[in-house]
């Protein structure tokens, strides 16, 4: 189930600044934003422990033109969250961990969905189970992921620093058939730091509709979690990469 208990729901709130709050064991999402238009979120401090489950920081929904910056999120959940119908939302200089990352999904929950225009940069990680993340749902409806940027972030030990998982399936029982979310127009550019797996990189596409115009620029990503070297993991993707990509082999 997507739906938990929100500690903050701003809903349909236009040209506004949300700014110097601070939000402690929420018993589900700390703040969410749904149907909102213009609106600051800076300098907002928000703390569960790493193994809170679904304590998502910040959730964004069905809004445009959204900034997020200068602030700190720890949780058990995504430090920030960017869902359906959502576009034009800026995530800047936010510190993530323990979480699991900054992520645009899940996406294709049976009708058709979108997500277009987000940029997150200058932002660190640290301990999150995710960095940068795009998960989709196994559905039949056509859905879209597009003209998305990550830039100019620090990871430090996190698992999947670099990941689209469109094999995304939190159910207890297996998910059955193929992601119809079509991820296309993004970018991973000048992204540094640690990885505590193996699998620095990993572009998990749909086969039905292929990652498209994917774009690695300036990657190096090393491994510390023992013997050898970061590895990249990538199917179904369709790309380029430009200047020095560590780990390589997707493009």
């Amino acid at each position: 189930c997507e739906f938990f208990v929100q500690t903050m729901k701003f809903g349909f709130v236009t040209n506004s600044r949300i700014q110097n709050i601070r939000s402690v064991n929420s018993k589900g999402v700390h703040m969410d934003l749904f149907g909102c238009e213009n609106v600051n979120v800076t300098h907002v401090t928000i703390t569960a422990p790493g193994d809170s489950p679904n304590t998502d920081g910040i959730k964004i929904g069905t809004s445009k033109g959204i900034l997020v910056y200068h602030s700190t999120i720890s949780t058990g959940d995504d430090c920030v969250a960017v869902i359906r119908g959502s576009h034009d939302v800026d995530v800047y200089r936010v510190i993530c961990g323990p979480g699991h990352g900054i992520s645009i999904g899940s996406i294709g929950w049976g009708s058709h969905e979108y997500v277009d225009g987000v940029t997150v940069r200058g932002c660190s990680f640290t301990g999150t189970t995710n960095g940068v993340r795009i998960k989709t749902r196994l559905t039949s409806v056509y859905s879209q992921v597009s003209n998305v940027v990550f830039e100019n972030l620090i990871m430090k030990d996190v698992k999947n620093p670099i990941l689209i998982d469109q094999v995304y399936c939190p159910n207890k029982t297996p998910c059955k058939g193929n992601s119809n979310v079509q991820v296309e127009g993004v970018t991973f550019q000048n992204i540094h730091g640690t990885s505590a797996t193996k699998s620095a990189v990993t572009l998990m596409c749909s086969p039905i509709v292929p990652c498209r115009n994917i774009t690695l620029s300036n990657i190096n990503l090393a491994y510390t979690g023992g013997e050898g070297k970061a590895i990249s993991t990538c199917k179904n993707a369709e790309g380029a990469a430009y200047g020095k990509v560590l780990p390589g082999g997707c493009f």
